[in-house]
């Protein structure tokens, strides 16, 4: 067996490590971001889509997110006992497992099992690679590597879209999952070769408690918020249930983390205002940008006309931004303080979510691009400071821990906003188009319920119903624009109170901003963990 390289040899490497660990930061995003643009396609009835419905598109984003935000914390735990690289590995490859499975789903409910899958793979990818990156580089260093890291994730929102019209322009649906095969195989081969372990000397136990009832809890919690959405109807008996269920498991799962000698999560992380508060701004920023995205796809596409490649270059402003901004954001922070940059990238974000209240059908596309560059800078200055304060609260030993803290957050506010506003664009969407609807004569109740779930579903039950149908397209634009206004005003109030929340939490300019444990990451900046 080789020998384990020394501290000086992966220094020396430590850029090259960074890019192979970009690469597995790629394939994970790029997945959800070609997804978005394939939505409409995976829509459309067979043999060219699978007739998926508004509630299975979101099913097929929250099975992912869900299983991945679930065992985040045993994945953080697992790197820190066994190794990070070898859960990388394991991560990487049963991600690619079950990317080939989703591409040749038969079914959306085959789509969701083997998404379920892909985030299993995701969940013990993405805090291994933060994990790895706080023990390669050194603390004056980390900032700038985790803005490099966090700028990767612009790259996939770019390359994701485009890659995913393109693919769908010549192939059918299901390529928009195979194309991560060839990736995943050249990132395994560059970990091998590059990428060296580490782990925690003194690991604590898992929790399968713990693991069981915070998955048990998020998916109680984000179902009921679905069938809410689904049946117009929040007040429902079995969504009030199912979303109260959720919640009791949740507390339930607080009140045993607190109380158990080895807790997936240490709950006393949470006693920092500083710490919790960055973990507040990556859980409302992604639960606001994801409910944007949920909706802007069917807008571009399903109200505009644009195809599914035209999608991914209108997305192109935003992930220009990120990659513009994302590496330098750390300059800005030594300049104005972590809390100056963040509260200033949440009230931009803030305001690029009521910029779509200007959006109607006929809108000029530079409108559209504008509020994207602008998104996107807004992003770039919060989560490269945010995740390196959650990074730096914790000894590097515990790194693995620290990433899965910020990954769950990131996951969770993420499947949250599109459970919350995607059903509340379904919500309103059904409200406006219901009169229109029962107008049709000879529709089938049953029928008419169906084609008011999404614009989508109405656009399906048009083109069934000839050049009589084409009646419905106009109130069923007007009805998702309605809908997609009132969603958007959502997330931009999400986005505000998450700058309230930074402004009034995270370290001004001459603060410490460590967060727990941070003195004694300075102390333990050149020794790092078991390298």
């Amino acid at each position: 067996m080789a020998a384990a390289p020394s501290a000086e040899a992966i220094h020396r490497r430590r850029w090259a490590i960074l890019v192979v660990l970009m690469i597995s930061v790629l394939v994970v995003v790029l997945d959800n971001s070609i997804l978005n643009v394939a939505m409409k396609t995976i829509a459309t009835p067979k043999p060219i889509g699978l007739g998926a419905t508004q509630s299975q598109l979101e099913w097929a984003i929250n099975a992912y997110t869900l299983v991945f935000a679930g065992l985040l914390f045993t994945a953080g735990l697992l790197g820190d006992r066994l190794g990070r690289k070898k859960v990388l590995l394991g991560g990487m490859a049963v991600f690619g497992i079950g990317s080939v499975l989703a591409a040749f789903s038969g079914s959306p409910g085959e789509l969701i099992g083997f998404r379920a899958l892909m985030g299993l793979g995701a969940a013990f990818v993405m805090p291994a690679t933060l994990a790895i990156l706080v023990n390669v580089f050194e603390r004056e260093e980390q900032a700038k590597a985790i803005g490099i890291w966090v700028a990767a994730v612009g790259l996939a929102i770019a390359i994701g879209p485009i890659t995913g019209g393109l693919l769908l322009e010549h192939f059918w649906w299901g390529s928009v999952f195979f194309v991560n095969v060839p990736v995943v195989a050249a990132g395994i081969v560059a970990m091998v070769l590059l990428v060296p372990d580490s782990r925690d000397p003194a690991p604590g136990r898992l929790d399968p408690l713990g693991v069981l009832l915070s998955v048990v809890g998020l998916v109680l919690l984000v179902y009921g918020i679905i069938k809410g959405g689904q049946l117009a109807d929040f007040t429902d008996a079995q969504v009030l249930a199912t979303i109260g269920a959720g919640l009791l498991v949740l507390g339930l799962f607080v009140w045993h983390e607190k109380r158990s000698d080895h807790p997936a999560i240490d709950i006393d992380y949470f006693r920092n205002p500083a710490f919790s508060a960055a973990i507040a701004a990556v859980a409302l920023v992604f639960f606001a940008l994801m409910g944007v995205t949920f909706f802007m796809v069917f807008y571009i596409q399903s109200v505009r006309g644009f195809s599914a490649l035209d999608s991914g270059l209108l997305l192109l402003p935003l992930a220009v931004a990120q990659l513009l901004f994302a590496p330098r954001a750390r300059l800005v922070v030594e300049r104005f303080g972590a809390r100056a940059v963040c509260t200033g990238g949440m009230l931009l974000v803030a305001a690029t979510m009521a910029g779509f209240l200007l959006l109607e059908t006929d809108s000029p596309l530079w409108v559209l691009e504008v509020l994207f560059f602008f998104q996107g800078a807004g992003m770039a200055h919060i989560m490269p400071p945010v995740t390196t304060a959650i990074m730096q609260a914790l000894p590097r030993e515990k790194a693995g821990s620290g990433s899965a803290l910020n990954n769950t957050f990131r996951q969770v506010g993420g499947a949250l906003g599109v459970a919350v506003l995607g059903s509340v664009l379904s919500a309103t969407y059904r409200e406006g188009i219901q009169d229109t609807l029962a107008a049709v004569p000879g529709l089938p109740a049953s029928a008419r319920h169906s084609a008011g779930e999404s614009i989508e579903a109405t656009v399906a039950l048009a083109e069934r119903m000839g050049p009589s149908g084409q009646a419905l397209l106009g109130p069923a634009h007007d009805s998702f624009i309605h809908a997609m206004h009132l969603t958007a005003l959502g997330s931009s109030g999400v986005a505000l109170f998450g700058a309230l929340v930074v402004a009034a939490f995270l370290p001004g300019k001459d603060a410490d901003g460590g967060g727990p444990g941070s003195g004694q990451q300075r102390e333990k900046a050149g020794a790092g963990a078991d390298r």
